[in-house]
């Protein structure tokens, strides 16, 4: 089972979703925080954090990058290092655990600061996936330290693992939307086996692993790096965490960017009807660009899905393409409109009965590599998500729901209606909220960034993300475009407003929208 949230730049989707200006040195105007100054790294925190000398006099030993699970060792202007912080926050001077940290120290003089990036998820490596953006941040990295990092229950900084390889490929043969009571059975039976396993396999970190957790870790990242405000680029997921962070340290707010926002008013439910209408609003958009009309086409997709529960089809490989793999197959192009054109050929070799091309684009949005291993992003995005997430509908909310969720999409309102209930289902922790608290009163506006054909995060969610965060404190950027988020996606407008925030600490007027 595999939720849809998750930055396009992300693991293996970052081969097949390929993914500014210059400007003046004034630090002052609308957006910034005064005199956008840092500390030099590794000069001592402000003080007042509250938490002990063990934690904040941290003075991270910067050296050279291996070569993760996920990627090859970066260029040598690349440093890694680990940081310090508590398995339990209520407990600052118990037990701490170790996050994995990268960086690249800020290229030209007249430098601001660090810029932390989240890539989104949750889930996702921020020390893997780093070093590929740079090209897209090259404007900011002049004035800027471009840092990412592991967070808790992720990658390198103590990632969570549930099951092993062969259990997640016998997972993948299960119906996602079932339309059997057995089939039924098997499905929440394997999503409890699933949870067990996290158990098992995470222990007591299980329970530390939510935004909050990793918002409080941020802040302390901020003082060990020697920055008097925190300066963040949140995508996708990032946005939910960026808006957390906002409202917990107001105060050291910096110039702060969410871009592909997750609506932080959404509940579960909510949630996976907004994914279900920005999925088949993508879905849309694609037909319409062929020239086939839009509702013909999704009667054709959904209706190949539907001969597919009864008779997955055949690949180049041992393996079928089974009715969930194709659902996912067709989710992952539509994370970007350069790849459009793949899931043209992935689709009509499908209508020919052949299955590979969808195979190896569920492969890649999975996480699976040739040779058959998996990555962990998607158990530690389910490990997080669940402790974030108070909301717990059961099987019969869940049934009574499809029909809305079928109406909204007939190619992925299913497969997101049931997820509401199989994805926490029987996890051994309780969730902490029904929807994230980001209400930041007194902090430095914050630049939030909508796409109007954003599948996973559909721009609704960039107004009540500013709503949310109070008046004053969330200005919005609309881009009418395509693909799952809106910075270094071909518009020179938006480009050009993120990077005079971030380089100036200038906002562009609140609504304005880049064509």
């Amino acid at each position: 089972m595999t939720r849809f949230v998750r930055w396009a730049a992300l693991g293996a989707a970052a081969a097949l979703l390929t993914a500014g200006c210059s400007s003046g040195s004034s630090d002052e105007g609308k957006g910034g925080d005064g005199d956008g100054s840092s500390s030099p790294t590794g000069a001592a925190p402000p003080s007042g954090s509250g938490l002990p000398a063990s934690l904040t006099s941290q003075r991270p030993d910067w050296g050279k990058c291996d070569a993760t699970d996920d990627s090859p060792a970066p260029g040598s202007g690349w440093q890694c290092a680990t940081l310090k912080v508590p398995l339990d926050w209520s407990k600052p001077e118990g037990k701490t655990i170790d996050l994995a940290l990268i960086r690249a120290k800020a290229e030209g003089d007249d430098r601001i600061g660090s810029l932390l990036f989240n890539f989104g998820g949750p889930g996702g490596s921020g020390v893997s996936t780093m070093p590929a953006f740079e090209s897209t941040v090259g404007t900011l990295h002049e004035r800027y330290d471009l840092v990412s990092w592991d967070p808790r229950g992720v990658g390198a900084s103590e990632g969570v693992r549930c099951r092993d390889d062969k259990a997640i490929e016998a997972a993948e043969s299960l119906d996602a939307s079932p339309d059997t009571a057995q089939e039924e059975r098997a499905l929440f039976a394997d999503a409890a086996d699933f949870a067990a396993g996290c158990e098992k396999g995470a222990g007591p970190l299980l329970a530390h692993v939510s935004t909050t957790d990793t918002a409080r870790d941020m802040d302390l990242m901020r003082q060990v790096l020697g920055d008097t405000k925190l300066h963040y680029f949140g995508m996708s997921y990032g946005t939910e965490l960026g808006g957390v962070y906002a409202h917990l340290f107001p105060k050291n707010v910096g110039r702060l960017v969410l871009d592909a926002v997750v609506d932080p008013a959404a509940g579960t439910i909510d949630h996976a009807k907004n994914q279900a209408r920005g999925f088949q609003r993508a879905l849309d958009n694609y037909l319409d660009s062929t020239g086939e009309n839009p509702e013909e086409g999704t009667r054709r997709i959904a209706d190949l899905l539907k001969r597919m529960d009864a008779k997955p089809l055949a690949t180049s490989s041992d393996r079928e393409l089974t009715q969930t793999l194709a659902v996912i197959g067709i989710v992952l192009p539509l994370y970007s409109e350069s790849s459009w054109p793949t899931l043209t050929s992935a689709l009509e070799a499908a209508e020919k009965g052949d299955g590979s091309e969808l195979l190896a684009l569920a492969d890649a949005y999975n996480d699976r590599d040739a040779s058959g291993r998996y990555g962990t992003s998607t158990h530690s995005q389910r490990a997080i998500s669940c402790l974030d997430d108070k909301q717990r509908p059961t099987v019969k909310e869940t049934k009574a729901l499809l029909p809305e969720f079928e109406k909204i999409s007939p190619v992925f309102g299913a497969f997101l209606g049931w997820d509401t209930a199989g994805w926490c289902h029987e996890w051994p922790v309780p969730g902490q909220f029904d929807t994230p608290e980001v209400s930041a009163p007194g902090a430095a506006p914050i630049l939030v960034v909508g796409n109007t054909g954003d599948p996973a995060t559909p721009v609704e969610g960039a107004q009540r993300m500013a709503d949310e965060l109070g008046k004053g404190v969330g200005v919005v950027l609309t881009w009418k475009g395509e693909g799952h988020g809106a910075y270094g996606n071909g518009s020179d407008c938006v480009d050009s407003a993120i990077n005079t925030y971030l380089l100036e600490g200038r906002t562009p007027k609140d609504g304005t929208t880049c064509s």
